[in-house]
């Protein structure tokens, strides 16, 4: 009997083959509601060494802090113009890159309201259950600070979740290291 990993069970070897059709990238057509930003990233293996076969898929609430998702009842505005979810392969270096709009803040458990973020997954050749983080706004210190998921993150590894800002323009950086010393914050869903 063997024991090894089917196709059934990861998502490679072929990752970018099976993706490649579904990414998109471009979540902030004409038209949609909020600041549009740029955020991008490199995804790293505990070693410093480019992951550059994978794929990061993210989902987020829109500027008005409602998710497009039938179990999203608020009554806040939907956007049309936006869907919410994107997927975008790492290149060579391991470097990715969405355009999107700043979030806004969500209810939690409880009705807690949670800082603007986005959540993302990374999927690759090897991956048998996905890899889950957040992507917080350095700029949004204060709800940071109150954020109930973010406060179960031991405080010296919070900046593993903390994005960036670019002074020079509408954009931040999260940087992911799979493991080792630098190793990100992942959760499972």
């Amino acid at each position: 009997m063997s024991l090894l990993a089917t196709s059934s069970q990861t998502a490679g070897p072929y990752v970018h083959i099976g993706f490649e059709k579904l990414a998109h990238h471009d979540l902030a057509p004409p038209g949609v509601t909020g600041e549009r930003i740029a955020i991008s990233g490199r995804v790293v293996d505990g070693n410093g060494a480019p992951f550059n076969d994978g794929y990061i898929e993210i989902w987020q609430a829109n500027a008005h802090g409602r998710y497009n998702h039938p179990e999203d009842e608020q009554d806040k505005p939907l956007d049309e113009h936006f869907g919410g979810f994107g997927r975008a392969p790492t290149d060579e270096q391991g470097m990715f890159r969405f355009y999107t709009v700043k979030p806004g803040a969500v209810p939690g458990l409880h009705n807690e309201m949670q800082a603007p973020h986005i959540n993302i997954c990374i999927l690759a050749r090897g991956v048998l259950k996905r890899i889950a983080t957040r992507l917080y706004f350095e700029d949004e210190a204060e709800m940071n600070r109150v954020d109930p998921v973010l406060n179960l993150v031991p405080e010296k590894r919070r900046a593993t979740l903390i994005a960036k800002r670019d002074p020079a323009r509408p954009a931040y950086r999260l940087d992911i290291c799979l493991q080792g010393e630098n190793e990100t914050v992942f959760f499972d869903i």
